[in-house]
C-alpha cells in the first residue's frame, strides 16, 4: 500500500489538490472506511487527501427558518450525543448510535459515511428518509443534490473526482413527526446490517391517522431504497394492526436483494423487511 498523503487545511486547498490529481486521488474524511479499503486493495489511490482537519466543516446548526445544517466532518459520535438532535431529530441520533463501536464513531464522519455509498449505511437511510440535501462544492461552485439522487450504485455517488461534500441540509420536521431506526445484524452495532430500516411517520392532530410516511430500506438494493408502495398504504389512513401488516407486506413485495449476498439469502432479507417494517411502525405508534 503506497500512496502520497496530503493534508489540506482549507476547502480551497483541498479542491486544488483534487483538481490536480483527479481520479488518482481519494478523499479521507475520518478514514474508517477508506483505510480498510486501501489495505484490502479494494482501492489503489496514488494520493490520499485527508480533509479531516479542515475546521470549518464540523458543526451542527439549527434555526427555525432553514432547519438543520450539519458539516460533513461532524463525527458520528457527535450526532449520537447531540442534545439538539436528540430533541429535534432523534432519528439521526438513533441511527448514529448503531454505527460501529464508540471508538469508530469518535473518528468516522457523516460525510465519509455518506460518500462511501454503502446501501446499508445508517446515515444514508436517515438522510433519504428526512428528504435531506447534500451541499457539494467543486470548480464550478456549489450545488445541492437531494439524497434521493445522491447514491447511484453500491459504493457510488454523484460526486465528481474534483468535488467535495461539505454540508448536509435537513428540512424542518412537520409537527407530530416520529421516527424509528432498526438495524438487524449478526453482532449488533459493530457489524454491517443484514437489513436495516428507517421509518418516519407524521400523524394528524388525533395522533392516529397518518398524514405522511417515509420508509427507507437498507442492504436490499444497490442504494438505500424508498418503500413507496408501503408509504402509500399508510398515507391518509388510521393506523391499525391490519394496516401495519398490509404496509409490511407492501415493503416485502418491493425488494429484490441480490442473490449472491453473503449477509443473507434473498428470501431471508425480504422476510426481515416485512418483520422490521411492522416492528418500526408499531413502536412509533406505541411511543
Amino acid at each position: 500500500m503506497r500512496f502520497d498523503y496530503l493534508e489540506p487545511k482549507t476547502i480551497t486547498e483541498a479542491l486544488s489538490l483534487l483538481r490536480k490529481y483527479k481520479r488518482d486521488a481519494k478523499v479521507i474524511a475520518g478514514g474508517t472506511d477508506v483505510m480498510v479499503q486501501a489495505r484490502n486493495k479494494t482501492i489503489k489511490p496514488d494520493y490520499l487527501v485527508d480533509i479531516t482537519n479542515i475546521p470549518s466543516l464540523d458543526y451542527i446548526r439549527y434555526n427555525n427558518k432553514h432547519g438543520l445544517r450539519i458539516g460533513a466532518l461532524t463525527t458520528i459520535r457527535a450526532l449520537e450525543i447531540s442534545a439538539e438532535l436528540q430533541n429535534r431529530y432523534p432519528i439521526i441520533s438513533q441511527a448514529a448510535g448503531q454505527l460501529g463501536s464508540v471508538a469508530i464513531r469518535n473518528v468516522a464522519t457523516l460525510g465519509g459515511n455518506l460518500c462511501n455509498g454503502l446501501p446499508s449505511a445508517e446515515t444514508a437511510q436517515v438522510m433519504l428518509a428526512l428528504s435531506a440535501e447534500a451541499k457539494i462544492i467543486g470548480p464550478n461552485g456549489e450545488r445541492y443534490v437531494p439524497f434521493a439522487d445522491f447514491f447511484t450504485g453500491t459504493g457510488k455517488t454523484v460526486l465528481k473526482p474534483d468535488e467535495l461534500l461539505i454540508e448536509i441540509k435537513v428540512p424542518k420536521l412537520q409537527p407530530n413527526s416520529f421516527g424509528k431506526y432498526i438495524k438487524h445484524s449478526p453482532r449488533g452495532t459493530i457489524d454491517l446490517a443484514i437489513v436495516n430500516i428507517t421509518v418516519i411517520i407524521t400523524l394528524e392532530t388525533d395522533k392516529r391517522i397518518c398524514r405522511n410516511a417515509s420508509i427507507v430500506l437498507g442492504a436490499v438494493a444497490p442504494t438505500p431504497l424508498k418503500a413507496k408502495k408501503a408509504e402509500k398504504v399508510l398515507k391518509g389512513k388510521k393506523i391499525t394492526e391490519e394496516l401495519i401488516n398490509i404496509a409490511a407486506q407492501a415493503a416485502y413485495d418491493e425488494v429484490y436483494p441480490r442473490e449472491d449476498s453473503i449477509r443473507g439469502s434473498v428470501e431471508y432479507k425480504r422476510e426481515m423487511v416485512r418483520v422490521l417494517t411492522a416492528r418500526a411502525i408499531k413502536e412509533i405508534m406505541a411511543r
